[in-house]
């Protein structure tokens, strides 16, 4: 509760030197409240307490329950409005609504409309903001949506916001990242779901025929810790052990980030068996394994976006 009342002095504060004084101290207090909900939610720690963190979450679980109720309860055909609005997503602290109109401008009035009536409900001075409208939205599973984000009434949205999927995750080859981030602009921005299939399908077919850059399926990963100390064997630890035998001098570091392609081995044999440097790679002339990235790196990520769209089958 601490950093809203920091928020509210900051609003009617005009010196720029006392309202960073005012930034810093919200943030030092942000910080400080997660740091204790963390290390209480420890089992191994200096101060572990599950009650704690067990009610932290539990008042979560409780108002993402009670802002459910009142919106749904709320708006209603019953109750004049256009369409029964359904909660289709929460998540740790906000609440995904589809109230079922046709533009962004109704979706956002009615949006701060909800955020007013449902922070009348709460105990002050806990307050619900509207910040938000995804215009398509596509929710693939619980911390993996992308859409379309407007943040006012404009008629162009501010950006494509993508949580969870593999535009945004540093350990995939670049191509998974913008295969992905292509066949989402299809969607979202076209509306072309055929497009996006027919994409998809000609870059599939770039990889298998070996027509995709080097640079495009390159994967790099942080060496953390010793080969000793990981529990299985892990691609890039295993190249580092290899390029330490061939010249130690140049050889990743703990700590580095170790890049790496997977090349083709004998029927069967494990990917951490096959992850190659990719300048040893072109200076030998070794064969990308075009199977493995197909499987591994595309396929998954291209079924969650498409499933949603086009159905299971398809």
């Amino acid at each position: 509760l601490v950093p809203h009342s920091a928020k509210a002095m900051m609003k009617v504060e005009t010196d720029p030197f006392k309202r960073s004084v005012l930034d810093g101290r919200q943030l030092a207090l942000k910080i400080s409240c997660n740091s204790v909900y963390g290390f209480t939610g420890a089992q191994v720690g200096k101060l572990p307490c599950l009650e704690i963190s067990g009610s932290v979450t539990a008042f979560g679980r409780m108002m993402i329950d009670q802002t459910k109720r009142h919106v749904e309860t709320q708006y209603t055909v019953e109750n004049g409005y256009a369409h029964n609005a359904k909660v289709i997503y929460g998540d740790t602290d906000s609440v995904m609504v589809k109230f079922g109109v046709a533009t962004v401008a109704e979706s956002m009035a009615l949006g701060k409309e909800a955020a007013d009536l449902v922070s009348e409900k709460f105990v002050k001075p806990i307050k619900l903001e509207f910040e938000k409208v995804y215009y398509p939205y596509l929710l693939i599973n619980k911390k993996r949506y992308a859409g379309l984000y407007f943040s006012s009434s404009s008629e162009v949205h501010d950006k494509m916001d993508c949580k969870g999927i593999e535009t945004v995750r540093r350990d995939n080859a670049p191509l998974t990242a913008n295969l992905i981030s292509t066949c989402l602009q299809k969607l979202l921005i076209n509306r072309d779901p055929e497009g996006a299939v027919d994409h998809a399908k000609e870059v599939i077919s770039d990889l298998l025929c070996n027509r995709i850059d080097i640079s495009q399926l390159i994967i790099t990963k942080e060496l953390t810790k010793t080969k000793e100390e990981y529990a299985a064997k892990q691609a890039h630890v295993e190249l580092a052990e290899r390029m330490k035998k061939r010249d130690a001098g140049s050889a990743p570091q703990l700590g580095d980030r170790v890049p790496f392609v997977i090349v083709c081995g004998a029927k069967g044999q494990a990917a951490y068996l096959k992850s190659e440097d990719p300048i040893y790679v072109l200076e030998n002339n070794l064969q990308i394994d075009t199977e493995h990235y197909l499987k591994h790196q595309l396929s998954q990520p291209l079924l969650r976006i498409f499933e949603p769209v086009l159905g299971e089958a398809k």
